[in-house]
């Protein structure tokens, strides 16, 4: 099977389902910015980081698989059976989340990117995430998405943070805070 198949030329796509719609609609544009976060999360765990954060993230990319999915099905008619994000998908980010805050300083300001390389990509995944939230918000107001996969994202975007926190610290990095010229 070749990997082009030209279907695309015109500038539409097909959802699974079978309904085609142009490159730029919502849709779109939602599943695409999950498979961007996809990626990102590839880099974050190509970092110099610890067993367990690796296999965290290959779970995180498997959910994301599974928000790709689901953004890009159009499945009312269809016997196509999509994956699901389930209330134990969440709780394992929260868990993972409570486990690295309990490791953390209280945070008093807004922290500034950088400081290594690892830290940095999950500020990208962070602020990725955060947009493909807000693009899944949109698209729910017009197409119904199963509530989970908003949650999932919300949760996503503070485990990056956290994560940035936590490997910050592993790495003895200084996280420089925000000091607003007011």
């Amino acid at each position: 099977m070749k990997i082009y198949t030209k279907t695309g030329d015109k500038g539409t796509t097909s959802l699974i389902g079978g309904a085609r719609v142009p490159k730029y609609h919502p849709r779109i544009e939602t599943y695409g910015t999950v498979d961007e976060l996809i990626a990102f999360t590839g880099l974050l765990r190509d970092q110099p980081i610890d067993g367990h954060t690796k296999e965290v993230i290959i779970f995180i990319q498997d959910r994301l698989m599974n928000c790709a999915s689901i953004l890009a099905a159009d499945c009312t008619n269809c016997k196509i059976r999509i994956p699901k994000i389930e209330d134990e998908d969440i709780r394992r980010i929260e868990s993972e989340i409570d486990d690295m805050d309990a490791q953390l300083e209280p945070l008093t300001s807004f922290l500034l990117p950088g400081g290594h390389q690892a830290v940095s990509v999950c500020h990208v995944c962070r602020t990725v995430c955060r947009r493909a939230e807000r693009l899944a918000t949109r698209l729910a107001e017009e197409t119904p998405l199963p509530e989970n996969l908003i949650i999932f994202l919300n949760r996503l975007s503070d485990y990056f943070f956290t994560l940035s926190r936590k490997l910050g610290k592993d790495f003895g990095v200084e996280q420089i805070l925000w000091r607003p010229n007011l």
